[in-house]
């Protein structure tokens, strides 16, 4: 492994935390909630379409996730869903964002051994209030030396963070759980990746394509990263 890497930095939701588990609990309430309208199945794949159709406006998060729950509430029941399926569909978000924040297994520990060697960044999308909430309740605030929370992570969001650490990308590692955030865009601008799969993904990131690179590396768990640093 490059041993010129300084600076690493870590996606928050399902590399950090439990994120995306509870996003598939609050949708599954939200198809029951209208399968009086269409099968469950549908009504998913509608607020796909949905979340889909209004990525470029609200962004990434639990807020943009509610609207187009509301959005989709309306159009599936043709603009006649009562208020009481309104506020329902809205309590779903509120409850998705006062979820526990839960470590993944060897978050902690990973983060002890590479404080004080490494320049360590949280580099997240998503709601700004969202994250900075699960970041303080994480407790793991104090292990970073700077959070950057991203409305994307393209290959410019990426250069503007390493302009902004002061970092060029061949002393940069990013490690996360979506190829297609966290370890294609990272790789195009000359930095290192890491992959660590996790369970349950996002249908927007998944990424079924097998990836050779010499700078990639795909790991089990959080702490295999310390075995190449």
């Amino acid at each position: 492994m490059n041993n010129h890497i300084t600076t690493i930095a870590f996606d928050a939701d399902d590399t950090l935390w439990i994120n995306e588990p509870y996003f598939q609990e609050a949708e599954k309430e939200f198809c029951v909630l209208l399968e009086n309208y269409l099968p469950q199945h549908s009504v998913s794949q509608e607020l796909f379409k949905t979340e889909m159709q209004n990525l470029h406006l609200y962004g990434y998060g639990v807020k943009g996730f509610m609207l187009c729950m509301i959005e989709t509430v309306s159009r599936v029941s043709g603009g006649t869903a009562s208020m009481q399926l309104i506020n329902r569909t809205i309590e779903i978000g509120q409850e998705l964002l006062q979820k526990p924040i839960e470590l993944l297994d060897g978050v902690t520990d990973t983060l002890e051994a590479l404080k004080g060697k490494y320049r360590l960044v949280v580099a997240t999308k998503g709601d700004l209030l969202d994250q900075e909430r699960k970041l303080k309740n994480s407790g793991l605030q104090d292990y970073f030396h700077h959070i950057e929370i991203m409305s994307d992570k393209k290959e410019s969001d990426y250069q503007k963070l390493l302009k902004h650490l002061d970092c060029k990308p061949e002393h940069f590692m990013m490690l996360g759980n979506s190829i297609k955030s966290d370890v294609l865009p990272v790789l195009e601008i000359g930095g290192f990746a890491a992959h660590i799969p996790y369970h349950v993904t996002w249908s927007h990131e998944q990424h079924e394509h097998h990836l050779e690179h010499n700078h990639f590396m795909e790991l089990k768990s959080i702490d295999e990263v310390l075995k190449y640093l």
